[in-house]
C-alpha cells in the first residue's frame, strides 16, 4: 500500500509540475495578450475535460469496487450463517448425548440397587 501511497504522491506533483510549467510559458510566451488568453481559455477548457473524464472512470471504478465488496460480504455472510449452523448442530447433539449420559442409570448404580 505505501508504494501506491508513493506512486500517487509523484504523479501529483508531476501533474502540478507539469501544469506550473505549462502556466509559467503561456505567460513568457512572445504573444500577445489576446492570444495568450484565448490559449489559457483554450487549454483550461481542454484541462476541464480532461478531468471530466477522469472523475467519470473513478467513479465507475468506485462503483465496480463497491459492487464487488458487496458481493463478497454478502458470500461472507453466507458462509458465516453456515459455518453458526453447523455449529448450533453440533452443540446441539453433544448436548443430547450429554444428556442421554446422565440418563443411563450407571453400571455400579444398577448392580447396587441405588438410583441415579
Amino acid at each position: 500500500m505505501s508504494d501506491r501511497d508513493e506512486f500517487g504522491a509523484f504523479l501529483v506533483g508531476f501533474i502540478v509540475g507539469g501544469l506550473s510549467g505549462a502556466i509559467v510559458a503561456l505567460l513568457f510566451a512572445p504573444q500577445s495578450g489576446e492570444e495568450t488568453r484565448a490559449l489559457i481559455k483554450d487549454k483550461s477548457i481542454e484541462l476541464r475535460d480532461r478531468a471530466q473524464v477522469t472523475a467519470e472512470e473513478a467513479l465507475a471504478r468506485a462503483e465496480q469496487v463497491a459492487a464487488e465488496a458487496r458481493t463478497r460480504a454478502d458470500e461472507l455472510a453466507k458462509e458465516a450463517r453456515a459455518r453458526a449452523e453447523d455449529l448450533a448442530n453440533e452443540v446441539r447433539e453433544r448436548g443430547k448425548s450429554a444428556v442421554e449420559a446422565v440418563r443411563k442409570p450407571r453400571k455400579s448404580d444398577t448392580e447396587t440397587g441405588t438410583a441415579a
